[in-house]
C-alpha cells in the first residue's frame, strides 16, 4: 500500500481537490448531523463537478467560484425550507433560558453530579446532561427544568416537588389542546 504524500495532493487538479473537500465535508455531515457542514459541501461538490467538466482555465475559476455560490444558496435555501433536521422549528429552542419551565423524563439516574434526561420539544436532540441540586432523581421519573445552565446541562428536579396535581392536569389538558388545534390547522392547510 502506497501511502498519499503531501505533493501527492498538491499536484491534483483544482476541480478534483474541491470534489474531495466537498465529499469529506458531506461524510462529515453524516456522522454529525446538524448543517453544520453540508451546505459547503455540497457547494464544493458541485464546483468540482463542473471544473471537471470545463477545466481548469480562468473561465473555469470564473464558473466554479460562481458554481459555489449558487450551490451554496441553494442548498442553504434547501435545508431552511424543507426543515431537513427537525420537522417544525415549534420543538426547537432558541437559546437555554427558553429550556427553562420544560417538562421531561429521565432517561438515566440523575445525582448533583450526573444523569440525562429527555425533554419535551427540545429540539432535534432531545436529550440533555442533567444535574439536581440534592438527592436523586430515578429513571423514568417526570422532571422539570429549574435551571437550563448555559449549554446542554441541565438543573432539574422531579415534577413531583415542583407542581402539585391540579397543575398537572391543567399542563396536560393545555398540550392536548394545543396537539388538537394544530391537528385542526394541519386539516385547514391541506383542504
Amino acid at each position: 500500500m502506497v501511502a498519499l504524500q503531501i505533493g501527492d495532493v498538491l499536484s491534483l487538479s483544482i476541480p478534483v481537490l474541491l470534489l474531495l473537500a466537498g465529499t469529506g465535508l458531506i461524510v462529515a455531515e453524516a456522522l454529525a448531523p446538524g448543517a453544520h457542514f453540508i451546505v459547503l459541501g455540497v457547494a464544493l461538490f458541485v464546483a468540482g463537478l463542473i471544473g471537471l467538466v470545463v477545466g481548469s482555465t480562468p473561465l473555469g475559476l470564473f464558473l466554479m467560484a460562481l458554481a459555489v455560490v449558487v450551490a451554496g444558496a441553494a442548498t442553504f435555501y434547501a435545508y431552511r425550507e424543507f426543515d431537513v433536521y427537525g420537522g417544525t422549528s415549534r420543538g426547537r429552542t432558541s437559546d437555554s433560558t427558553s429550556l427553562q419551565g420544560k417538562f421531561g423524563t429521565v432517561t438515566e439516574r440523575v445525582t448533583p453530579s450526573d444523569g440525562e434526561v429527555k425533554l419535551e420539544g427540545g429540539g432535534f436532540n432531545p436529550y440533555y446532561r442533567a444535574r439536581t441540586m440534592d438527592g436523586e432523581i430515578a429513571e423514568g421519573t417526570e422532571v422539570m427544568v429549574i435551571d437550563p445552565g448555559g449549554g446542554n446541562v441541565v438543573t432539574v428536579e422531579p415534577v413531583a416537588a415542583v407542581e402539585d396535581p391540579i397543575d398537572r392536569e391543567l399542563r396536560r389538558e393545555r398540550a392536548t389542546d394545543d396537539e388538537e388545534s394544530e391537528r385542526g390547522n394541519a386539516g385547514r392547510e391541506t383542504a
